[in-house]
């Protein structure tokens, strides 16, 4: 069993930081390759499996904002508890999270199984693709039995400053799905439902291999007799964890008012900025994980009343990010081109993403501080600011403000990617001023 490393980071917290980022890197890039690996495959079937993927993709990270807000409450107050030096309420709320992760999966999967089907047709899925849509996703459905409390699993290991251990179930889970899909879906001719099928068998391996970590390698120990239950405790993880969770959802019907406005440009806009898009999130993932590690300290700098640490550790994050950032905007400036060829031939896309490139990378330093701050005050036990700052910059700010430049004053494609850094520049405006009174009542 391993011991506590509160005292390890509150000595470096620099060190702290990259420590837990790290693993974090590997581990966002292996998330993201299950789809990538998933659509690979299912790619071979046709149109039609391919738009069944596209259509339960939505469902998908619904689950997934689900698991990530329940991780985000419980990893947030086990910080905490630990930077207080209390283990045994650590304990209490891991086993609280995994009850909830349970008893969610439950109702969710009851949910979907009677709402399937009228949830695709308002997706516009029809024949083939409804049931090959309801197919898969009815196969996922019973994999979040696994899925929901690995998740948690890995956030408990994040929570205690471990984030190495959830990085390799992670690449050894992937593996398994990598294996398992041709075999699945070609040899044993299950289509989309092979597909599926794997994913799940990965979720389920996942969930015995965190099992087994964290019984031989977490500090926490889980056993149902340090269980008591508290509604404190729930109540917080849900105080944290709904914002989280909601946010992660407007994030998603951001991006769905955007594509629409893009689109009325034409298809090859909506191509174009799909892949700008896609080269972003793989450019902000060293700081999403930077801003994660930042939680897990902001807790423990917090419950052990070092707020010193929790702001000096909190402006070198963003320092660490706006440097990256930088750099990587410098990039894509001086080679647009060459990174959308990585994605396309076609000279029209190539000019129209290249444009796109050269206004979306000033959004970059914006992002940086955006979720710092808000996994920062997540980790000191503040849930409902990171979601003002989303609603702020999407809803409020950066829906609108496109909708306006493109529809009333006829402006360009270009105007898009333009109203994301305005709501993007107003929604750190307010969370730079709520960081800083947060700190001012703490005396720092």
């Amino acid at each position: 069993m391993r011991k506590s490393r509160v005292a390890e980071f509150i000595k470096n917290p620099k060190k702290a930081l990259f420590i837990l980022a790290g693993p974090l890197v590997v581990g966002m890039l292996v998330q993201a390759l299950y789809n990538i690996v998933d659509t690979a495959f299912v790619g071979r079937l046709g149109a039609n499996s391919i738009a069944a993927l596209t259509f339960s993709f939505p469902l998908f990270f619904i689950l997934m904002a689900l698991n990530s807000g329940i991780a985000t409450g419980m990893g947030s107050r086990i910080s905490r508890f630990l930077g207080e030096k209390n283990k045994s309420a650590a304990e209490n709320t891991a086993l609280h999270g995994l009850i909830i992760s349970i008893i969610i999966s439950i109702i969710i999967f009851i949910l979907g199984i009677v709402f399937l089907r009228p949830i695709f047709y308002l997706f516009g899925a029809t024949n083939t693709v409804l049931e090959l849509s309801i197919t898969y996703m009815k196969i996922i459905l019973f994999g979040i039995f696994a899925m929901f409390p690995a998740f948690v699993i890995n956030g408990i290991f994040s929570a205690e400053g471990d984030t190495r251990t959830p990085m390799k179930v992670m690449i050894l889970s992937l593996l398994l799905n990598i294996v398992l899909d041709p075999i699945f879906i070609f040899v044993l001719k299950l289509g989309v439902a092979g597909a599926a099928l794997a994913t799940v068998i990965a979720f389920t391996f996942s969930l015995v291999l965190y099992i087994y970590y964290i019984k031989t390698r977490s500090y926490l120990r889980l056993h149902p007799k340090h269980f008591k239950f508290n509604p404190k405790i729930t109540l917080e993880i849900f105080r944290i964890g709904a914002p989280a969770s909601i946010t992660m959802l407007l994030m998603s019907v951001g991006y769905m008012f955007f594509n629409r406005f893009i689109a009325s440009f034409g298809t090859d806009f909506v191509a174009a900025y799909g892949v700008v898009t896609r080269l972003d999130s793989m450019a902000v993932m060293p700081i999403i994980a930077l801003a994660t590690a930042m939680m897990t300290l902001a807790g423990m700098f917090y419950g052990a009343k070092r707020y010193d640490l929790l702001k000096s550790t909190t402006w070198f994050t963003i320092r660490v990010g706006l440097w990256f950032t930088s750099s990587v905007a410098l990039i894509f400036i001086l080679f647009p081109s060459f990174f959308m060829k990585i994605f396309t031939t076609e000279p029209n896309l190539i000019s129209i993403g290249t444009a796109f490139i050269m206004v979306m990378v000033f959004v970059f330093p914006f992002m940086v501080v955006g979720m710092t701050l808000t996994r920062a005050l997540q980790g000191m036990g503040f849930g409902l600011p990171g979601l003002v700052f989303s609603t702020v910059r999407l809803i409020i700010v950066s829906v609108p403000l496109a909708y306006l430049l493109v529809y009333v004053f006829n402006f360009g494609f270009l105007s898009v990617p333009v109203a994301t850094i305005i709501g993007a520049v107003i929604g750190d405006g307010i969370a730079v001023v709520w960081y800083q009174v947060k700190l001012k009542h703490l005396g720092v």
